[in-house]
């Protein structure tokens, strides 16, 4: 593999650290319960269809990641149990759901229409997820490149990589090429202007 192409390992990549919690079937679709209201297991079982065991190990995940937090309650005559709440890092959670279902809504469309619409809580415009550069401006996935990060792992140059015309400036030459959308022009910064992006909601109709 040639040394630009050398991907970051997975404990520094947030994609992969990120999907040891998200990346198994049901656990996304336990958090959108979790924002449709649902806190208890019943609630959680019935709305999925999801064997019993299976959000046992579900729900157990999403809390120990942080995602989802438990509280006990206990009706009259029943013993101790626990529901289940949408901690800080679940609500932000609300961006992935978000992209998605924009990306379900246009890709795999069920003929049907979206079955949910976010709208903004103050004024009920429509919203979506986009990316957005540190003036707030709207940045189209085209022209958004991904750059090598502070936590990008320095690679060496083995006795099977050309270590091309820098080999003599040492490990720290070293370093990761730009990931760039095809038919692009390659840039430095990654919406081609020299802004870092961000990703956020936009109420921009696209």
């Amino acid at each position: 593999m040639p040394r630009s192409a050398a991907p970051p390992d997975g404990a520094r990549c947030s994609i992969a650290r990120s999907l040891e919690v998200l990346g198994e079937r049901w656990t996304l679709l336990v958090v959108r319960e979790a924002f449709r209201g649902r806190t208890r297991f019943a609630e959680f079982r019935d709305a999925l269809g999801i064997a019993t065991d299976v959000l046992t190990v579900r729900l157990r995940t999403l809390v120990e990641a942080g995602v989802l937090e438990r509280q006990a309650y206990r009706e009259p005559g029943s013993r101790e149990r626990y529901s289940y709440h949408l901690t800080p890092a679940g609500h932000d959670l609300r961006l992935v759901l978000g992209s998605l279902q924009q990306w379900g809504d246009t890709h795999r469309p069920s003929g049907h229409g979206p079955a949910t619409v976010y709208r903004s809580a103050v004024g009920g415009e429509p919203v979506r997820v986009a990316f957005v550069d540190g003036a707030g401006a709207e940045i189209d996935v085209r022209d958004v490149v991904s750059t090598p990060g502070p936590g990008w792992p320095r690679i060496e140059a083995g006795p099977d990589i050309d270590a091309g015309p820098d080999a003599d400036a040492g490990p720290e030459a070293a370093q990761p090429a730009v990931s760039v959308p095809e038919g692009r022009p390659p840039v430095d910064a990654v919406d081609g202007t020299g802004q870092p992006v961000s990703v956020a909601t936009g109420s921009r109709e696209g």
